[in-house]
């Protein structure tokens, strides 16, 4: 018996011997990722082009065709998942060469297609729009440089917004009504969002139809006392150009935003009084036509009011109060059943979870619960008495897709167990396509029933998965690091050639706002290629996600609440001392950087943690809140009059003379979002404490940095030149 284990533990040995030799083998002749490639697209996954539902079993998809310039809204059977028609072609309309956009109406008999669109901000467009009858094949021009068009629920008639006024084309009488008169720029705005709403809010369209066509409900934003921002764009011409519009800063007066509605019939227009608030972030109306409901919230954020209005009398009841001593997110899981009772998702338990209420705002039920949180809602299968929708209930960092009853019985999960799971249900909600991916797998797109059996895969990206196997990639290694009384979600990326008796510096990357989210089971993002291509050279790459980052209730979340960037900043100093304590880090060589908001921990982290960190950089950075919009900064920090300490206290250019390491910033100056005006600050109080830097300001680039050919490129070129320097010499 000796014998046989001596020769068993010899094969072993030999085993592993051979497996390192092949590991180390294979390694060396793995190709190195490059920069390049990283932003030529070349680890790129195929995707499903963003499909519509349609009625009944069917989707659509806009396809173009790049060798004949031809564009197609084609139908296609999820059961089959094989093209069933071309329901329009561009090569058919003489109006219009191409489209990039289409929405239908209610019974899918006609369409709206757009052309030549030109941004305005993150979310809005304007273009001009053709409405297409399907059965008939007639081209009618909405209108040139107008947003937003929809049709009415009688297919009569189009809504759209231009020039910060509303219009309605009416098909059957071949006329034009102006609902409003008095849009102006940086004054007054009907039925489009401005900049703050569209940005913090989440959308653009601030005017919807009753379910009769018989009113238009619409907001109305007073901007003329928000204080205007400019920025110069450099541009390719002899004279710089401005861009000037109203951005409301913390602490400073926000538009006034009103209700109205609009009756077709009469064609007037009455204002509807909803009491005391600050903003009107929803308006949406339920299956009753003579019913709207309008949520409000006040400047604290901490108290929203569901409205239930009387589209007839023009008057307001109380349909639902939520309260926080923090804050309440918005979020639009509002959603209205035959009875007219509704969904609603709600973190009032410490988790974010799904409600029954009837249309008088009392509770029926609470459809889930658990110290987990629902993170999408589906739908609704009246039939089946089924909900649908995505949760963490399978950890923080994975996603699941389940079904369960109205009553609250009867859960299943209908996706993968691991990873991040996403469904894009059927509007009859008898099929979904689910996309799964994990760290370990790109994304998968297959077929679903609605019960949870798998019908086909549609897209494997095995391709990609073979193509990577082809060059040097580390896993990434998750676990928790237990910071400052928390169990923190980590992240960490080692050289394939890691040993654990050598010495390596270390790189941090973190987002840290409220309620986000960077270490999660999911499939590799460009940083991700760009953090592993840095361990490939030697740097460790560790990710976490300190307090006030989501997916773990609602008290984790808003821990930082009056305090932002105190608690995630420790959090992030006391992460790089513990790994520090790791006898493979040089503790000597601690990097940390980021993007927005992480660009000011980044900022904070290498101030107020210089004794660890000695390089940081920070892309696009917020250095005081006192300077970022009010909606975003005053939902977790309160105005800066009621809360100086907290704006200023976190501020690095408050403390700009204890730098000691190297420190990179870089800016766009067409930055809209977060404005160059904070880097530019930030410059002025380096300066001021002498402290040296260095800088990459690049002109008229907005927050992403991307526009331009090989921008992306030279400004990853430049941060890894930046690493490389101060890491790895």
């Amino acid at each position: 018996m000796k014998n046989v284990l001596m020769l068993v533990s010899f094969l072993l040995l030999t085993f592993e011997t051979t497996k390192a030799q092949t590991n180390q083998t294979a390694t060396k002749n793995a190709k190195e990722i490059s920069l390049t490639e990283i932003w030529n697209g070349t680890f790129s996954p195929e995707r499903m082009n963003a499909l519509n539902s349609m009625n009944g079993n069917f989707y659509s998809l806009l396809n173009y065709n790049p060798q004949t310039k031809e564009s197609t809204v084609d139908k296609y059977s999820y059961e089959t998942l094989e093209k069933v028609e071309t329901i329009v072609s561009s090569k058919n309309i003489s109006e219009m060469s191409s489209f990039s956009s289409y929405s239908f109406n209610d019974d899918e008999t006609k369409l709206i297609l757009g052309t030549d669109f030109n941004q305005i901000f993150r979310r809005s467009y304007s273009g001009t729009f053709y409405a297409y009858d399907i059965a008939s094949k007639k081209v009618t021009l909405i209108g040139e440089n107008i947003q937003e068009p929809i049709f009415s629920p009688d297919n009569q008639k189009v809504a759209y917004a231009k020039g910060n006024n509303i219009f309605i084309k009416d098909f059957s009488k071949n006329t034009t009504i102006q609902v409003t008169n008095d849009g102006l720029k940086n004054s007054i705005i009907n039925g489009i969002t401005d900049w703050v709403y569209e940005e913090e809010f989440g959308f653009v369209r601030a005017f919807e139809w009753s379910a009769d066509s018989k009113h238009l409900a619409f907001l109305r934003f007073d901007e003329t006392a928000v204080p205007t921002f400019s920025m110069d764009i450099v541009g390719n011409d002899l004279y710089p150009t401005q861009q000037v519009f109203k951005y409301p800063k913390a602490g400073e007066k926000n538009a006034i935003v009103t209700l109205h509605l609009f009756n077709v019939s009469s064609s007037k227009t009455q204002k509807v009084d909803l009491g005391d608030y600050e903003y009107i972030p929803r308006i949406k109306w339920s299956n009753d036509a003579n019913f709207l409901v309008a949520t409000t919230l006040n400047r604290h954020q901490n108290d929203l009011k569901l409205h239930k209005i009387d589209a007839q009398k023009s008057s307001s009841t109380l349909l639902l109060n939520e309260t926080d001593k923090a804050y309440v997110d918005i979020h639009d899981n509002l959603t209205f059943l035959t009875d007219n009772s509704f969904i609603w998702t709600s973190e009032k338990d410490g988790f974010n979870h799904i409600y029954h209420y009837d249309f008088n705002g009392k509770l029926i039920n609470q459809v889930t619960k658990g110290n987990w949180e629902v993170t999408n809602y589906y739908g609704f299968n009246a039939a089946k008495k089924t909900i649908y929708y995505q949760s963490v209930e399978n950890g923080s960092i994975n996603r699941g897709v389940y079904s369960i009853g109205l009553n609250g019985k009867n859960k299943k999960l209908l996706s993968e167990k691991d990873g991040q799971n996403n469904a894009a249900f059927s509007k009859n909600l008898q099929f979904f396509i689910n996309t799964y991916q994990s760290a370990t797998n790109p994304p998968v797109y297959s077929l679903f029933s609605s019960d949870g059996k798998k019908i086909k895969v549609i897209v494997d990206n095995a391709d990609l998965q073979s193509k990577i196997a082809q060059y040097k990639m580390s896993p990434k290694e998750f676990s928790t690091i237990e910071i400052n009384g928390n169990q923190l979600n980590m992240w960490m990326i080692k050289p394939l050639d890691f040993d654990a008796t050598k010495k390596y510096p270390l790189f941090m990357f973190q987002y840290s706002g409220p309620g986000s989210q960077q270490v999660g089971n999911s499939w590799n993002a460009t940083n991700d290629y760009w953090h592993n291509m840095l361990s490939q050279k030697g740097i460790i790459v560790v990710c976490v996600d300190g307090r006030g980052t989501g997916y773990k209730g609602a008290d984790f979340k808003k821990s930082t609440y009056l305090n932002l960037v105190k608690y995630e900043t420790e959090d992030q100093i006391a992460a790089a001392k513990k790994l520090a304590e790791l006898p493979f880090i040089n503790k000597e060589k601690i990097g940390i950087w980021g993007w927005s908001f992480g660009g000011h921990m980044s900022t904070n982290s290498l101030l107020k943690g210089s004794d660890i960190f000695s390089m940081a950089i920070a892309v696009a950075p917020v250095t005081s809140w006192r300077f970022y919009d009010s909606v975003y900064t005053e939902r977790f920090l309160r105005t800066p009059q009621e809360n100086p300490a907290g704006y200023d206290e976190n501020s690095p250019i408050n403390y700009a003379e204890k730098l000691k390491g190297k420190f990179l910033l870089v800016h766009g100056t067409g930055d809209d979002n977060v404005h160059v005006q904070n880097s530019f600050r930030m410059i002025n109080a380096l300066i001021e404490k002498n402290k040296q830097f260095d800088m990459f300001i690049v002109p008229d680039r907005a927050h992403g940095i991307y526009e331009g050919r090989n921008m992306r490129l030279n400004l990853y070129t430049k941060m890894t030149n930046f690493i490389e320097a101060n890491l790895l010499k």
